[in-house]
């Protein structure tokens, strides 16, 4: 419970409080300003090929030819509306997250408590606090009772730390904002609020540092301006020499415009932006959620993972896993349970503890009596408790039994318990060497006595009383389920893991054995300060573990790591991981324990905390490079007999065959494509079996442009040769567009089964699994049986129907273009293979 407010203390006043609230803004973190729907609309319609669609729509308007107005302005309201809409429901989904998190504080007002937002805490107000607590604030403690924060979100330290009013200037009369009341109650006066407590610091320091664009669309971005550029360059020539050959400029910027359209390779931005909105639909049912969707591909390249201990890798409790006893061994937990000899020790640890446990330890001591049929205490009523003191680390609880007897129950640091027991010399030093050997493996370590008292020394100080030495009880935080496995497939996945902790070293040690580090170098926080950031990238390159850190150093760890040309994934939950996690290429946060400052600084959460969901992640990933670079090749080869179709006939004079409608209609099919077919495509055999790729390695490199330009080329040059042979047989404009346009869909076909897998040309287990594909072939038969038997679609789309032979040529020309590049790349392989 908390305490009873002292008479003298009131609070602040309500008029008082309203005026610094207005004075000093709510308390919380500033929050960065949503994008307007307006601003939104205008960065949707300035993508080029929206803007084309838009211009042609207008042109085909002053031409008088509505029905092709009509489509393609359709065409572009539809993907300005919905994208629109994506982007402002992002927008608000994220303002949501940040309300839930909100916290609400108890505080005196006008001498009364009252439980209000903790935005409306200001500097001045008195909190009341009490176990379970969340901090609203930093403030200078007035009165505390047996009070323990748990502070590691703040500084990393996973064991809570004793507070007490009444030391002026130091450290251990001040609470946070952010942290948490573990034990004990107490009333304590706001001294800073919103970014002027320490967790405000810490996001001030955000502030000031730059989240990288992920490399992957710094790539695709500049191959894409450049291929505007280009295009836009050859439209314009087009549009003039159409124009001063031809007459008609309404025309000749329907052909500029037409060129423009095939040139321009806008699925690029497309094909990322779904893949990466997919795969965190995908990795949402995984238990992760993507602030930022490009974080998702960047992990599939992380080459290094730097994970803090408390909370993440391991459960953030604290459990009994080895006891001593005098003349015994050490004893580790088993499955089996603890052997009957160690009852009475743990019944005694949880007599000495509080009945109804908050803090960790106490826990642990309650929950491993329980374990073993040891901590039923009802027939016990508890007399008087003895709490810890400066001059003796150690408390007691003294209990009555039901036939009136007496019993204390004792635990401590072992040195106070040797105190109480009175323990000799040799008995002494055999206490210290078990001690020190729990130490060692990273273990808190208690002792645990007992003594009889005599009822009229109930109340009397515990060191009275005459302590027998029951035994050490070693403590320490479990491993997470799965977190070894999780780090085994990392290693053979190429992914290097570096703990990073507050913890010393010992425990850090310890821990990283038990989840299978790679054997490494250790580092502490000390070396790091004596390091510059030279020296410190240079040594990290061969360290496995990082104790004692502070948290800017935790910042020049990620940032050395970067420096050695690392792509950097760094997990956290407290608000001391917060710019490490936002300098990060990768910044992963704990969804459960995370504050609201790590999240916010995070790319990825982790809803259930599941170190194991990263390794799903980091393989999703890898399958989205992969299938960003199928789609990829598919999109540039694709683009080369659609920019041929568009040109030949300007440079040969023939009638213009595909314009800005025709090539829309095709975009309909190769969209779908690059957004359905190639994002379902499954992972490669070796996706966690090999190396990260190389951070210098280039999305578009040499060898898949030649192979995809190698593609378009083929099949240029085969359709090229039937549309110059249809003209010369004298095919009327309207049957030559249907040949073409039909021959150019069958080609479409058969480049995206090209491209379904890196190993061979045409892969029927790809094929037979990908329902996206089954979907997209349907939908093309469909297009092309309406267009060559449908008169109303053909006098929409200025078509004719063709004649028997022609028919059967526009569409054994897919086939044959398959068939084509089947024999190219088993050729090209067969050559590699003789080499």
């Amino acid at each position: 419970m908390a305490p009873d407010p002292d008479p003298a203390v009131i609070g602040l006043s309500s008029a008082v409080a309203r005026e610094r609230l207005a004075a000093l803004g709510p308390n919380e973190l500033p929050r960065q300003r949503p994008r307007r729907l307006i601003h939104i609309a205008r960065d949707v319609i300035a993508e080029p090929m929206l803007a084309m669609l838009l211009v042609a729509g207008l042109a085909y308007l002053l031409l008088g030819v509505t029905a092709e107005a009509i489509v393609l302005l359709l065409f572009a309201g539809v993907s300005i509306i919905l994208t629109i809409v994506q982007e402002n429901r992002t927008e608000g989904v994220i303002e949501a997250m940040r309300d839930l998190a909100a916290p609400r504080a108890l505080v005196l007002r006008d001498g009364e408590a009252l439980r209000i937002p903790g935005s409306d805490v200001v500097p001045g107000d008195v909190l009341v606090l009490d176990q379970g607590d969340r901090v609203a604030a930093d403030a200078r403690l007035l009165e505390a009772t047996s009070l323990e924060c748990d502070e590691s979100l703040l500084t990393g330290e996973s064991l809570p730390v004793p507070k007490s009013a009444g030391i002026p200037g130091g450290i251990g009369d001040t609470v946070f904002a952010a942290t948490l009341v573990t034990r004990g109650s107490g009333l304590a006066q706001v001294t800073a609020t919103g970014a002027r407590t320490a967790v405000g610091k810490i996001g001030r320091s955000l502030a000031e540092l730059e989240s990288e664009a992920p490399r992957l669309q710094r790539e695709t971005a500049r191959l894409v301006r450049i291929a505007a550029t280009a295009g836009l360059g050859v439209a314009a020539l087009v549009f003039l020499l159409y124009g001063l050959l031809r007459g008609g400029w309404i025309a000749a910027l329907l052909a500029g415009i037409a060129t423009a359209m095939s040139l321009l390779p806008e699925e690029f931005p497309v094909v990322l932006t779904i893949f990466l909105a997919m795969g965190s639909w995908r990795i949402a049912k995984a238990g992760v959620l993507t602030r930022r969707a490009a974080a998702i591909e960047a992990l599939g390249a992380a080459t290094v993972l730097c994970t803090d201990k408390t909370g993440t890798l391991t459960m953030n409790r604290m459990v009994a896993t080895t006891l001593w006893r005098p003349g015994d061994d050490l004893a580790a937990t088993t499955t089996t349970g603890w052997h009957p000899r160690f009852h009475d020790l743990l019944r005694h640890g949880a007599l000495a503890s509080a009945p109804v446990p908050s803090d960790p330890m106490e826990i642990a001591f309650h929950e491993a009596a329980l374990q073993t049929g040891a901590g039923q205490n009802e027939d016990l009523d508890l007399v008087h408790t003895h709490g810890l003191h400066p001059d003796l680390l150690a408390m007691s609880n003294v209990w009555q039994a039901g036939d009136g007897t007496l019993r204390s129950a004792a635990k401590g640091a072992p040195e106070a318990i040797a105190r109480l027991c009175r323990l000799d010399g040799a008995a002494h030093e055999r206490l210290d060497e078990a001690a020190q050997a729990m130490a060692a493996s990273g273990m808190r370590v208690l002792g645990v006595a007992a003594a009889r008292v005599a009822p009229e020394n109930a109340t009397s100080p515990h060191s009275d009383h005459a302590f027998e030495l029951l035994g050490l009880v070693g403590l320490s935080d479990p491993l997470r389920p799965g977190v070894r496995e999780a780090i085994a497939e990392c290693r053979a996945a190429g992914v290097r893991v570096v703990m990073i902790t507050g913890d010393y070293p010992a425990t850090a040690r310890a821990i990283a054995a038990e989840a299978g580090l790679a054997a490494g170098d250790l580092l502490t926080g000390t070396d790091i300060a004596a390091l510059d950031n030279a020296a410190l990238a240079s040594r990290i390159g061969t360290v496995a573990v990082c104790a004692r850190t502070m948290p800017d150093q935790k910042l020049r760890i990620i940032e050395a790591l970067k420096c050695r040309g690392d792509v950097v994934a760094m997990t956290g939950d407290g608000v001391n991981d917060a710019p490490a996690l936002k300098a990060a290429h990768i910044g992963i946060a704990m969804g459960r324990r995370g504050t609201d400052v790590a999240r916010e600084a995070a790319a990825i959460v982790l809803v259930e905390d599941d170190f194991g969901a990263i390794v799903t992640a980091i393989r999703l990933g890898r399958r989205i490079y992969d299938n960003i670079r199928k789609a990829s090749g598919f999109i540039l080869a694709v683009h080369v007999p659609i920019a041929g179709l568009a040109l030949l006939p300007v440079a040969f004079g023939l009638p213009i065959i595909l314009g800005p409608l025709q090539i829309a209609l095709l975009e309909l099919i190769i969209d779908p494509v690059c957004a359905l077919v190639y994002e379902a495509g499954d992972d490669e055999r070796d996706v966690m079996r090999r190396p990260p790729r190389p951070p210098a390695a280039r999305l578009f490199s040499a060898q898949m442009v030649i192979r995809a330009l190698a593609q378009g080329a083929l099949a240029l040059v085969l359709l090229a040769a039937m549309l110059l042979w249809a003209a010369q047989a004298g095919l009327p404009a309207t049957e030559l567009r249907t040949l073409l346009f039909v021959s150019l869909v069958g080609a479409v076909v058969a480049i995206v089964l090209a491209n379904l897998s890196f190993r061979s040309a045409l892969s029927w287990r790809r094929v037979s699994g990908n329902r996206a594909l089954h979907a997209i072939v349907a939908g093309c038969t469909a297009a092309v049986a309406a267009i060559l038997w449908s008169g109303t679609v053909q006098h929409w789309l200025g078509m004719a129907p063709l004649p028997p032979g022609e028919t059967v040529l526009a569409l054994a020309m897919g086939p044959i273009i398959l068939a084509c590049l089947t024999t190219a790349t088993a050729l090209h392989t067969a050559r590699r293979q003789w080499a």
